[in-house]
């Protein structure tokens, strides 16, 4: 017997072109959003043929360190709960030492990168950002730099009075190897405007990323959901990264980020959802794998976000990256997230296998390490 038989007939039609190679339109992505019972599971076995064709049953991690080196922040975004004011006793700024020693752990621990991102402080110039970098440096000459969002390049080339690219190349040329694409959330300025009304739009977004691009900086895109935005909100939103994606071939992986609500303003005062259902985290996933075929191959789970049950689950839907062992992590955690902070690379390779995949180390721009 045909388990899948007689499934909704547009559906069908959507998922029959995604398995040819064509990609879902806006219109056919926001309708497999709303769907449910046998077409929810013909999705998820789409999507996981059509992420088995791409890559295969590898499964990726990286071994990394977040630095977070500030909560001091001058934008108020209501989806988050990590930031405070420079006056308040909970505000943190590392010095430069102490971004060495945080190195030195992620040395230690075999870290290939780090991963550096803060607030947006009202002192962070662009000579801030380049003492980071150089105390990163100072340790390694050759550990990965992932940092700074395009929120904090905006912030860095208002403080200093010079151009996006400007600040770019100064980073690169410092040490800068790569950029998370973060600070995107949603790309659809009206759900910015309830969000993070102070963030730059999505214009600006793109601009940087496209700039940082050009300059051979590779950035990882990222989808902030579960909170106020529509089907529709999330099919734009991928649809503006997989056609960034054409321009440039700069993206190196896919990461959705499921809203984790307990603290923030947006669901305490605001009337957000709490958080995506585990149907929506689980279309995110499958959706993604079919929007973004043939242009970004890496779909990353965020054990952080989902935990690690669910993230193992969803590599059975599209995804092929277990993110990496984090070390340190605080804005989720602040926000409610009991994830935890730290997960080795034996418990990653143990989840992995346990899907009866391959699990392999990789560099942050996906080089195979063994």
């Amino acid at each position: 017997m045909k388990l899948l038989d007689n499934i909704d007939g547009e559906i069908s039609h959507i998922l029959d072109k995604a398995m040819d190679r064509h990609s879902p339109l806006v219109d056919e992505a926001e309708l497999l959003f709303g769907c449910t019972g046998k077409e929810f599971l013909a999705l998820i076995l789409v999507a996981n043929h059509i992420r088995e064709r791409a890559v295969g049953d590898i499964v990726t991690y990286v071994i990394n360190r977040n630095i977070n080196f500030t909560n001091v922040c001058v934008n108020r975004c209501r989806f988050c709960a990590f930031r405070e004011d420079q006056n308040s006793q909970n505000q943190f700024l590392l010095s430069t030492k102490e971004i060495e020693a945080k190195t030195l752990e992620a040395i230690k621990m075999k870290a290939t990168e780090v991963c550096i991102q803060g607030g947006l402080h009202p002192g962070a110039d662009l000579d801030f950002y380049l003492q980071i970098i150089e105390a990163v440096r100072r340790i390694s000459p050759d550990i990965h730099i992932h940092a700074f969002s395009p929120m904090e390049i905006y912030h860095a080339a208002r403080k200093s009075e010079l151009s996006i690219r400007e600040v770019l190349k100064i980073l690169k040329e410092a040490g800068l190897d790569s950029m998370p694409g973060t600070a995107a959330e949603i790309l659809v300025d009206k759900i910015r405007a309830i969000i993070c009304p102070e963030k730059i739009s999505v214009r600006e977004w793109v601009d940087i990323i496209e700039e940082s691009h050009k300059l051979g900086i590779p950035t990882s895109s990222t989808m902030m959901y579960g909170h106020v935005e529509s089907g529709r909100d999330k099919a734009v939103h991928m649809d503006i990264l997989r056609n960034i994606q054409k321009k440039t071939r700069g993206f190196t992986e896919f990461v959705p980020l499921s809203f984790i609500h307990q603290h923030t303003e947006l669901y305490k005062n605001l009337s957000a959802r709490p958080g995506a259902t585990g149907m929506e985290d689980v279309k995110v996933y499958a959706i993604s794998r079919l929007m973004f075929d043939g242009l970004i191959n890496n779909i990353q789970v965020s054990w952080v976000k989902l935990g690690t049950k669910f993230a193992q689950f969803s590599l059975n839907v599209g995804a092929n990256d277990f993110g990496g062992t984090l070390f340190e992590e605080n804005i989720s955690k602040i926000a409610g997230s009991s994830s935890g902070e730290y997960l080795s690379p034996e418990s990653i390779k143990a989840l992995i296998r346990d899907c009866g995949r391959i699990p392999v180390q990789r560099t942050t721009v996906y080089e195979l390490l063994g």
